[in-house]
Parts: structure tokens; C-alpha cells; sequence
């Protein structure tokens, strides 16, 4: 009837239904926004109440899900899901795009804030904060699956993995890491730049990419790189430069709309 940590992966097993460990943290990410966000709306002068926060909330849950794992298909997998399509559905299973993640929260967002456009850039300083938060809490999770660590390392923080040679790059920390810093970031730029809206979600942006971009370098990669020029890139760069290049964007346009 229940059973509490049957696996590494799965956190306990109510009723034969297991609830895996990456499912209570995206819970605790959304949750920890619905409790921020009404408190950080204040910093960009918006008024939101809860109804409209639940709303708003529930399509960026769709948008993160739906997206991410997208994303995953058709970055990562597709010749494999062109075969096995019914397995889209099977999120269970893994296999989730942070990129995907953003183009699909993106996309949610500019529909459910389809009526109120011209508050779109001081709304997306304000979920930038818990978003950072939540992709640290998504890195736990790897942490958890043992899943996307680092190449061979002899530094002392070096992990071991389970069915894997030699000690490796903590990278699911490093990313934590980053994320909770470009979190920390932007609710300070939040706090004390309140003249330029869009400016912290360009910030995220920027911030984000460039952690990312860096610590690829360090992660061991399941899948072929991309050759750019005489540069060979992990998929995870090749698609973190349009959101550096969103973000450099985003940063000119708000700077000139203030002007």
C-alpha cells in the first residue's frame, strides 16, 4: 500500500502509483512561486491578485511540461520518438528540455497575458526570480537521478556515480549553484532598478547562458556535439545562444524605452 524510498529515483509508492523525487521538486518550485510571486509584484508595481496569479501560474505549469518535454523530443530524440510516438506522453520516464522548458513557459505567458502586452516587461522581471530558483531545485533532481554529471575530475569535491569509473564534476551542483546566484541577482537588481522594465529578465537571460554555456564544457555529453565554424558545441550551447542573444535584446530594447 505505501512504500517510502523504493528507489533513488522514486521518493515513495502510495496505492501502487510511485511519486518519483523529480515530480516533488517541480511541485515545490511552482509552489514556492505562487507563494513569491504576489510578494515581488510590488517591485514593478503590479497588482495581481490570486485568482489571476492561480491562472497565470497553472499555464506557465503547463507550458514548463508541455515544452520541456518537446523540447526533449525534438532536440535530443526525434528519430527515436518518430518511431515510438505514444512515448512522448510517458514523462515518467525522463527525458525533459530546459530549453524547451523556457520556449513553452514563453509561449503560455504570451497567451494568458494575451489582454495586458504592455505589462509583459515589468511581469517577466518578477518570475524570473522563482524561475531561477526552480531550475536549481530541476538540478537537485539530476543530483538525485545521478543523472547529467561531469567528466573525470580529481578535485576533492569530486563525486562518485554509481556503475561509473573514476570521481566526477558535480555539474547538477554547479548548475544549483548559478542558478540560485542568478535567483539572488536579479531580486537585487529587482529591488534597485526599478526605472528600465525588462532589464532583470534580460539580466536572467544573459546570466543564465553564460553558466550554461560554461559548465557544458564540464558535463559529460550523451549526445553528438554540433560543429559551428571550427568550434564543436554541445546541443545544450548551440541552444543557449539565442537566449543570450534574446537577452543582449532585450537589455538595448529596455534601456532605449526608458530613455
Amino acid at each position: 500500500m505505501f512504500s517510502l524510498f523504493p528507489t533513488r529515483a522514486i521518493a515513495f509508492v502510495i496505492f501502487g502509483f510511485p511519486v518519483h523525487w523529480y515530480g516533488l521538486l517541480y511541485l515545490a518550485a511552482f509552489l514556492l512561486a505562487w507563494f513569491l510571486l504576489p510578494k515581488l509584484q510590488k517591485f514593478r508595481k503590479l497588482n495581481y491578485n490570486a485568482d489571476e496569479w492561480s491562472t497565470i501560474l497553472s499555464a506557465a505549469v503547463l507550458g514548463v511540461i508541455v515544452g520541456g518535454r518537446l523540447g526533449f523530443v525534438f532536440f535530443y530524440e526525434p528519430q527515436y520518438f518518430l518511431i515510438h510516438p505514444l512515448e512522448i506522453i510517458q514523462v515518467w520516464h525522463g527525458g525533459m528540455s530546459s530549453h524547451g522548458g523556457f520556449i513553452g513557459v514563453t509561449l503560455a505567458l504570451l497567451f494568458v497575458m494575451r489582454k495586458r502586452l504592455s505589462e509583459l516587461p515589468r511581469f517577466m522581471d518578477v518570475i524570473v526570480v522563482p524561475i531561477g530558483i526552480g531550475l536549481a531545485l530541476g538540478r537537485l533532481g539530476n543530483f538525485i537521478n545521478q543523472e547529467l554529471y561531469g567528466t573525470v575530475t580529481t578535485l576533492p569535491w569530486g563525486i562518485a556515480v554509481p556503475g561509473v569509473e573514476g570521481l566526477r564534476h558535480p555539474t547538477q551542483f554547479y548548475e544549483m549553484a548559478t542558478d540560485l546566484l542568478t535567483a539572488l541577482l536579479c531580486y537585487w537588481h529587482l529591488r534597485t532598478s526599478p526605472k528600465h522594465p525588462g532589464e532583470t529578465c534580460a539580466l536572467f537571460l544573459i546570466l543564465y547562458s553564460i553558466f550554461r554555456f560554461s559548465i557544458e564544457f564540464l558535463r559529460v555529453q550523451d549526445y553528438s556535439g554540433i560543429q559551428l565554424g571550427t568550434l564543436m558545441l554541445t546541443r545544450g550551447q548551440i541552444l543557449t545562444i539565442p537566449l543570450f542573444l534574446a537577452g543582449l535584446f532585450l537589455l538595448i530594447w529596455a534601456r532605449k524605452k526608458s530613455a
